[in-house]
């Protein structure tokens, strides 16, 4: 796996190759962006969205966190990262879509759904505990009728996207755009164990893409 150094090493190799071959094209990327995707997905290493959709510096507007999480809207006065990005994304870039992509293996399903850190202090799965209990409501219904096996685990993956998708429609801005037809939402589900996407129907099944 790659250190620090081996990064600096890859960062040479862009400003060899990548860099300078679309040189126009980061000219242009310095004036401004005009993404017209956001994809809100999990921070674990093998799930990077520019990777799995294949694009281009630009295309996309990432926001990434512990099981893909969106919160409810709050106006606590609390520091809400992932409200102010989508705030961002939404009223001023104005995208026209957004991605909520769940994945297999995930660390952060798991924890909601096996409650692995449930009473933990801070530094010690505490601040784990307190985000994904957004899920808790979903890691009851996903044991009621799964219990804790492999499909437990696989139905609390793809409760993440549902309860993000939920919590989005909370944002006024978000409805809003919504209803107005100038915004989309979509479900998605990368299998790391096969490589295949599976996208939510309107129904919240999911299908490979």
């Amino acid at each position: 796996m790659a250190g620090f150094q081996e990064l600096i090493g890859g960062y040479h190799r862009f400003r060899t190759e990548g860099w300078s071959q679309q040189r126009a094209r980061w000219a242009e990327l310095s004036e401004g962006q005009s993404p017209k995707v956001m994809v809100i997905a999990c921070s674990d290493s093998r799930v990077d969205p520019a990777q799995i959709f294949d694009t281009s510096p630009g295309e996309i507007f990432v926001v990434r966190n512990v099981a893909n999480l969106v919160p409810p809207y709050e106006t606590d006065g609390g520091r809400h990262g992932v409200s102010a990005a989508l705030e961002f994304a939404v009223t001023q870039l104005k995208v026209q879509e957004i991605v909520v992509m769940g994945h297999g293996a995930c660390g952060g399903a798991h924890a909601a759904l096996t409650e692995r850190f449930a009473d933990a202090e801070q530094g010690e799965g505490g601040f784990i505990a307190h985000w994904v209990d957004m899920l808790d409501e979903a890691r009851d219904k996903v044991r009621a009728e799964f219990g804790e096996g492999p499909e437990a685990v696989k139905a609390m993956e793809h409760e993440t996207v549902r309860v993000s998708m939920r919590n989005l429609r909370t944002f006024p801005f978000v409805a809003e755009r919504e209803a107005a037809g100038d915004l989309t939402l979509h479900g998605a589900y990368f299998a790391i164990a096969d490589g295949v996407l599976h996208v939510m129907g309107n129904d919240g099944t999911f299908a490979a893409a």
